[in-house]
């Protein structure tokens, strides 16, 4: 009953309610609003939901024809139909149009592109000339994904041009604007042939056209991260946003200020209060007509994501240092915690029906909510998260907020959002579960997982390319935050080559996603294991921290445990994550980096290396190990080393004349070359100076 009331308001005021009769309701489109593949569709189809939910005072008419484009010189010009023609004698009081998907087809954009503007118009008019009190939506396309046939070949970038004509058309002809594609592009899952969704996407489309429609969005909502204990970041504007009801008067109190906004007929609002320095407790309170919010003890401070999978995921409890952990949480008052821990591990199991319906929905984590720091809240938190956050709270002597989403055996690619991906590397996304891009124990796992899956091709799995970023990060949208540690790589050893590409896309994904250009990224190297490709594969880790702007590496090898990827000794890891973050992004004076080898010369009794960040340079232990040299054939050979101030000299008996030198090149390594703060030399190669 009440939102019979909030619609009739809402057409009251825009002269749409008649003194008699039905308020009639066109759905122009294609084959989508016209339902092609869903059984029964005269019960499912969009417009058929869509009359369900708007109630016995509206008529809504389906005049959808399949294969239709909006050229009236394209294949089949949706004007030359006679679905056009009864909808137009319809003379509908509101007209939904959802057009274009056909005209991505080679016969039609390529040619006939530059009549789309006009043609759409002669379309809106049309309506108006029927109608001339009709209210009229054009729709911004439902998504064509990555397995549509031609997708690489122009449908996708064709499909990205006409998006950007609608939002054009919209503004230039003051019609209302409806967005299909953002509910639904998460969701690849509900379109079996990549372009047309089930009955499940036809009623995501009904629910969308309704609220745009009646404007009820439900109203007053906001994320889980707004909620009580939050901390909020430093130094940038502090924004409160959310939706509402369409046309809303929205009212923020915070800290003895006032702001209003009204909502947009998409239902969104923000409010932006100035940027604050740390402090807190604060108190807000939001109200509008259809609700109100109090949120309690606001801080303002430095909030940071850990993100990655299972060592970054490890609880504190299952850690060598839980018990004085655990004893001193409580005295962490500066620290809150944000877990977005996984409902559903990625055990050696087969999930239930349920369980994968759950994960096809993006429900994999829990989110929320903020928790200060003691012993409950931290006790199945990430350990490396909680002593990152622990030291930073300590060392900068204001609030810190720690989201962490990290879940166990996530590959790179999971974390990527989809649109960089389909742009940047379209391929990986085809077929993930059979590929070669995945690694064979993470593909394996998962479709262990999804055995059970009654469509096991469109089933998702958090290991899936962009699923973590659509299950995980999306949650996040709009939140600032200061900087990002990651701990990933166990699922992507296997392939270096691949994995520099995509931590790359990773950082312009994320980058982008926080709009932050310059976001801090930092991360853990892998450890020591015994798996033949780690060696390398944190050499390439080092050189991609060299490469990359704003990217710094922890070394780990020292802490690894040769034969459980999962080693417990996890406190250290976030400690010295910390230290990357004060001495890198914090700008402290402080050791932060273990020695780096920056030369490499060949002298009479051997070779010599120069170290930065090398006072102290010295052994951890009795002798140094771990450093092997090459000859012209380029097989190594164990060398003898010793610590000569800040540098090293390498003598091998076995190697004439050397023109390599590597360190710490074993799966599990018990290198042991560390500085005066006890940081230990990361795994590296070095061609030898002549």
């Amino acid at each position: 009953m009440k939102h019979f009331f909030l619609i009739t308001y809402l057409l009251l005021i825009t002269g749409l309610v008649q003194a008699a009769g039905k308020i009639k309701v066109a759905c122009v489109g294609n084959s989508v609003t016209y339902g092609y593949g869903i059984p029964d569709r005269e019960q499912r189809s969009y417009p058929a939901v869509l009359q369900r939910q708007l109630g016995p005072d509206y008529e809504v008419r389906n005049f959808g024809h399949s294969g239709t484009t909006l050229l009236n010189q394209g294949h089949r010009p949706y004007r030359q139909q006679p679905e056009y023609k009864e909808a137009l004698a319809f003379k509908a009081d509101l007209v939904v149009i959802h057009l274009g998907l056909n005209d991505t087809d080679p016969r039609n954009w390529p040619n006939y592109n530059s009549r789309f503007d006009r043609d759409y118009q002669k379309l809106i008019t049309d309506f108006r000339t029927a109608n001339p009190n009709a209210k009229i939506w054009i729709c911004i396309m439902s998504p064509i994904f990555d397995r549509h046939p031609r997708f690489e070949s122009g449908t996708r970038d064709w499909h990205a041009a006409i998006q950007k004509h609608i939002q054009r058309i919209a503004r230039a002809n003051a019609t209302g604007f409806i967005d299909l594609h953002t509910p639904l592009y998460d969701r690849p899952d509900l379109f079996a042939d990549a372009i047309h969704p089930n009955a499940e996407g036809a009623a995501i489309i009904a629910q969308t056209v309704y609220a745009a429609i009646t404007g009820n969005y439900g109203g007053l909502r906001l994320s889980p991260l707004y909620g009580d204990g939050m901390v909020m970041q430093r130094r940038h504007p502090v924004v409160f946003r959310g939706t509402a009801n369409a046309g809303e008067k929205v009212n923020v109190a915070f800290d003895g200020q006032r702001l209003a906004t009204t909502t947009g007929t998409d239902g969104r609002w923000e409010v932006a209060f100035p940027a604050m320095e740390g402090g807190g407790p604060y108190q807000a309170r939001i109200t509008t007509k259809s609700g109100k919010r109090d949120i309690r003890d606001i801080y303002i401070g430095e909030v940071w994501l850990c993100s990655g999978q299972s060592n970054m995921e490890l609880p504190v409890s299952a850690t060598t240092s839980a018990d004085d952990d655990l004893a001193k949480a409580a005295q962490q008052r500066r620290l809150h915690l944000f877990n977005m821990p996984t409902r559903y591990p990625t055990n050696a199991v087969e999930w239930s029906k349920t369980e994968l319906d759950s994960v096809n929905r993006l429900k994999l984590l829990r989110v929320g909510p903020w928790q200060k720091a003691d012993r409950e809240s931290v006790e199945d938190f990430s350990s490396i998260a909680y002593h990152f956050g622990r030291i930073l709270a300590d060392s900068l002597q204001i609030p810190v907020g720690i989201i962490c989403n990290a879940v166990g055996g996530t590959t790179t690619e999971s974390w990527i959002d989809r649109r960089t991906l389909e742009w940047d590397f379209p391929v990986i996304l085809c077929d993930w579960y059979h590929g070669d891009f995945g690694q064979a124990w993470a593909r394996g796992r998962a479709l262990q997982n999804i055995r059970k899956a009654a469509t096991p091709a469109l089933q998702r799995h958090p290991y899936e390319p962009a699923y973590m970023f659509e299950a995980g990060m999306l949650p996040l949208q709009g939140y600032a935050i200061k900087g990002v540690t990651w701990y990933q790589g166990e699922s992507n050893a296997h392939n270096i080559e691949l994995h520099e590409r995509l931590f790359r896309l990773l950082e312009k994904s994320w980058r982008g996603f926080f709009r932050q250009p310059d976001l801090p990224f930092l991360f853990v190297q892998l450890s020591g294991l015994n798996r033949p490709s780690w060696p390398e594969f944190r050499d390439s880790q080092r050189l991609l921290a060299a490469e990359l702007p704003h990217t710094w590496m922890t070394v780990s090898m020292d802490k690894g445990d040769s034969l459980d990827v999962h080693y417990r000794n996890k406190k250290p890891v976030g400690e010295r994550l910390a230290w990357q973050a004060l001495g890198h992004v914090y700008s402290h004076r402080l050791v932060c980096e273990g020695s780096a080898c920056v030369k490499a010369v060949r002298e009479r009794q051997g070779v010599r290396l120069s170290f930065d960040n090398a006072n102290g340079l010295k052994v951890q232990g009795t002798s140094l190990i771990g450093f092997e040299v090459a000859g012209e054939d380029g097989v190594y050979h164990e060398a003898e080393a010793r610590v000569a101030g800040t540098d090293v000299t390498l003598n091998c008996p076995r190697v004439a004349r050397p023109v390599s030198v590597r360190y710490g090149w074993q799966p599990f390594s018990r290198a042991n070359l560390v500085n005066a703060a006890g940081l230990p030399c990361s795994t590296f190669k070095k061609e030898i100076a002549q």
